[in-house]
């Protein structure tokens, strides 16, 4: 994105519990970002990314993905455009049969699940 943008790249990555930026990279007072996520369920991430950067002193104008799964409903607090919106089927574990199976509990992604 940042290439087609002709604009500079940079990221974040967790460090314990907290979003920050890393490797060297920082961001001048009120510089514009904009933070480009793969894939929102939640928009979790892209929250603590927000965060990570408002903390350095960016100014966040807006976010995007390739991949909305909230179906729009992800607040990040900033304008969000994704490039496919989704309505993915998620249940609490009270609701899940696989819980009250006592299956445990499989997530990939970027956040440990406890149980």
């Amino acid at each position: 994105m940042a290439r087609a943008l002709g604009a500079r790249f940079i990221w974040t990555e967790r460090e314990g519990d907290q979003m920050t930026l890393r490797r060297g990279f920082t961001v001048s007072p009120g510089e514009k970002t904009l933070v480009v996520e793969d894939v929102i369920t939640t928009g979790g991430s892209t929250r603590d990314t927000i965060a990570a950067l408002k903390r350095a002193g960016a100014n966040v104008l807006a976010a995007a993905a390739i991949i909305d799964r909230s179906a729009g409903s992800a607040d990040v607090g900033v304008p969000l455009t994704a490039l496919a919106v989704l309505k993915v089927l998620s249940v609490s574990a009270a609701e899940c049969d696989a819980c009250k199976l006592g299956d445990p509990v499989m997530k990939p992604g970027s956040r440990k699940v406890a149980r």
